[in-house]
């Protein structure tokens, strides 16, 4: 046989994604360039690794364990890389970092610095909702998360970040005169949820529950970006983290309005689990932290104290 690590990743990644055009997307590769591969691949195989159903590709079985003997042999590899480059005196390995979709907007920052300072080091950041998160967590997926609110029914050591604050916002043109009115909130308004399993779903349920708010009109989406477009062309108002509108507010396409007991304040939790060993590059992730933290909230989050 005369496959090439090349071949593996490529047929590893058609079998996570169960598509070519999937595969082709995630690796930045032509579709036929990554058909040619599949194809080449095949042909050192005497059983075939996938047939197509109508279609839609499917992994035989026989596929299905090469796919787990490409992905021993390519980790493999990747540890001889790291091993070369730690006698080289280089901290080398990789970060793996689970993040709740709206602190995309903050983990980047308390990366970058740490990233630039260790090139051996490769980063993964999976973005998701909390309910994936913890789940990546409860199964030791990942070296850290980072989340707004802890999940209390597992074992965690934790840093703290900075804060998480959520405002109610709206577009100006279209709920000026109704979030300005006395009234709380008015039941012709919608008002935009995030999906359930989100943090700030639960933190805007809990702040109107407590207020004994009744809602009218609701719309439920599926991601931060998704409510903040909605917001602006006027579907409705929301409960939203400061974090991710810094710009809409600079342009103002989307308002502030006070309201009694808002905003809500958080924070922002770096976790691990304490059972967790700590790899020499996540270890090495803390200590940065720990260093650089007060930093780089000065640096790049100033501007938080202006609302």
């Amino acid at each position: 046989m005369n496959y090439t690590l090349h071949q593996l990743q490529i047929f590893l990644k058609i079998a996570e994604k169960q598509s070519i055009t999937k595969a082709s997307e995630e690796l930045y590769l032509t579709q036929p360039a990554v058909s040619i591969q599949l194809k080449n691949f095949q042909s050192q195989f005497p059983i075939p690794l996938t047939e197509i159903v109508g279609r839609k590709l499917f992994v035989t079985d026989f596929g299905r364990e090469i796919a787990h003997s490409a992905e021993r042999i390519l980790n493999e590899v990747e540890g001889i890389n790291y091993k070369m480059q730690s006698f080289r005196g280089k901290l080398a390995g990789r970060l793996k970092i689970s993040v709740v979709s709206t602190g995309k907007y903050v983990m980047p920052y308390f990366l970058s610095g740490f990233m630039k300072s260790n090139t051996g080091v490769d980063l993964i950041m999976d973005v998701t909702n909390k309910a994936r998160v913890v789940e990546g967590l409860e199964n030791n997926e990942v070296d850290f998360a980072l989340v707004s609110v802890l999940p209390d029914h597992l074992k965690l050591n934790k840093i703290d970040l900075m804060k998480n604050v959520l405002y109610l916002v709206g577009n100006p043109n279209y709920f000026e005169k109704i979030l300005l009115s006395k009234s709380m909130f008015v039941k012709d308004t919608p008002l935009i949820f995030r999906e359930q399993g989100s943090a700030t779903r639960l933190a805007m349920e809990s702040y109107l529950k407590g207020r004994q708010i009744q809602v009218g009109k609701r719309i439920e989406l599926t991601s931060n970006e998704a409510v903040k477009q909605a917001v602006m062309a006027g579907l409705g108002c929301s409960v939203m983290p400061l974090i991710g509108i810094k710009n809409e507010l600079g342009n103002g396409d989307l308002n502030i309005y006070p309201k009694k007991g808002l905003p809500i304040q958080t924070t922002w939790n770096l976790v691990w689990l304490k059972s967790k060993k700590l790899s020499p590059v996540a270890s090495s992730f803390l200590d940065y932290l720990g260093k650089e933290k007060e930093r780089i909230i000065h640096e790049d989050f100033s501007w938080y104290e202006k609302y």
